[in-house]
Formats: structure tokens, sequence, C-alpha cells
């Protein structure tokens, strides 16, 4: 029997905590590594942050569009990386933001959450832009193959705040609308205390001012983008998100990533124990 992305996820935060390092080969990061802004610069570059990881935390984020702008070489570079973190049991968030409808989306699914694929990962961030039903087949994917989708609900950036806390005719906002469809799919669906189907909400927003303020049973997984470069802070994790956070991931790149190739295992070290403290 397939164990879901939901019990999965579960087990990653009882072993290992709740703090996902992004992997973010930005230019000038790789340049204060010392390494080389090309495809292999980012291949090190992620190589080392798994190395820090391992052992120390259970989740990874690698944005996606840092190594596509390396063209195929970029891909090939992380398909290495995707597999050294299968290899070392890290889960693996690919933000990737994919969205589409009918065969299209149905193959951004294939390419990310198939095993075996070049590029699979455990779950993939993806946009309901148009419609959260335009994602049915890789959410069913995911479901028969033990994956995960995070869709992007609330986003941390003040550009979306407009459109995400728009009502619609039913007097709910966008953001509370993509949040119950999944709530709903995740009630069908789910095997355990949280849902395979997740969202992200960003940890710098108010969650009331987008109708937020909900306790689904089962719980969706809640990607948090906002803490530390971006100002929130770990230790205000469930006074931010309320009843939500039994399913929240502390995601953090900058704040991480910054400390150098010398000090990101402490830096993960220190980040790890501080999340894990204000999640007990």
């Amino acid at each position: 029997m397939t164990v879901s992305f939901g019990e999965r996820l579960e087990r990653v935060f009882n072993e290992r905590g709740r703090l996902c390092v992004g992997i973010d080969p930005h230019a000038w990061l790789l340049r204060d590594w010392g390494l080389a802004d090309t495809a292999a610069g980012a291949r090190e570059f992620g190589l080392r942050v798994l190395d820090a990881v391992d052992g120390n935390a259970g989740i990874v984020k690698p944005q996606v569009a840092f190594f596509e702008r390396f063209g195929s070489a970029g891909y090939a570079a992380l398909e290495e990386i995707l597999a050294a973190a299968r290899s070392r049991g890290i889960l693996v968030i690919a933000d990737a933001k994919r969205g589409d409808v009918g065969s299209s989306v149905e193959a951004y699914g294939q390419a990310w959450l198939t095993p075996g694929s070049p590029l699979e990962a455990d779950a993939l961030t993806v946009s309901a832009y148009q419609g959260v039903g335009s994602l049915a087949a890789p959410s069913t994917l995911a479901e028969s193959t033990g994956k995960g989708l995070f869709v992007l609900a609330a986003t941390s950036n003040p550009e979306g705040m407009a459109l995400q806390q728009a009502r619609m005719s039913a007097g709910t906002t966008v953001a509370r609308s993509i949040v119950d469809e999944v709530n709903a799919w995740n009630a069908e669906h789910a095997t355990g205390a949280l849902g395979s189907i997740g969202v992200v909400i960003g940890a710098t927003l108010r969650l009331a001012e987008f109708d937020l303020e909900l306790a689904p049973q089962p719980a969706p997984p809640v990607l948090a983008p906002g803490f530390g470069h971006q100002g929130a802070e770990a230790e205000s994790m469930q006074k931010i998100y309320g009843a939500l956070s039994s399913g929240v991931i502390v995601s953090e790149s900058r704040s991480v990533l910054g400390a150098g190739p010398d000090g990101i295992r402490r830096a993960v070290t220190t980040r790890a124990e501080i999340v894990r403290q204000a999640s007990a």
C-alpha cells in the first residue's frame, strides 16, 4: 500500500522537525560562496546545502528558476541534486509553481511526481489561477504515488494581496476558496492527520485578512515562506497560523544560505532547533 505524502510528512516532522531549507543558487550567493555563476556552480551549491541539511533537517525546497536559467545544463544539475536528496531520505519540495489545464498540467505532474522521473520530487508547488479543479490530474497522480502538491493561496509578496483578498460571488476571498477546495479534496482522500494536498500561506500575512482562520480536519500541509530574511519569526509560528499550525513547514532560504559554505551547517542546526522548540 502506498504511504501518502501527508503521512510521510508527519514522519519527517516527528523525526527531523519542520525546517525546510531552500536551495536557491542566486548569482550573488554563488559569488559569496566562491562558486561560478554556472550550472556547475549551482550543482556544487546544491550538494553542499544537502551536506549541511543531512542529519539536521528533513526538508529542502529547490527553487527551479535558479537552475532553469542555465538551460539544459541547469536541469541536469538539478536532477543530480534531486537524486542525492532522495538517496539521503531528505524530503524534496520542487518550487516550480506549475499550472495549466488538461493534458498540459497532467504532463507537469508526470515530470515532477512520477517515481523514476529524472525530475522526481516528493511534492510540487502549483498555481490554481485556472481553478483548483484544473489540478485534478496532478492531484490524482500525487495520491497514487505518495506525492504531494502545494497550491498557492496567500503568498508573502505584497503584489498578490489585492487578488488574493478579492471577494468571490459567494462572499469568500480568493485565498479562502482555494484553501476550502484543497480541504475538501483532503477530506475525501487523506489517510492520516495531514492531507497530501497542501497550500502556500505566507508567514508575514494576517490570516484574518484572507479569511484563513480555520481548523480543518485533516489539516492541510502549509508551506510557509516569509520566515527569517523576510521578517517572520519561527518562535511566532503558532501565533501566526493558529489551528493551521499542525501542518506548517517553516521555509527559510537566505537567512540560512547567507551563512556561507563554512557556516551553513551551524546555521541549519541552530534554525532547526529553534523551529523544533516553536513547534512543541
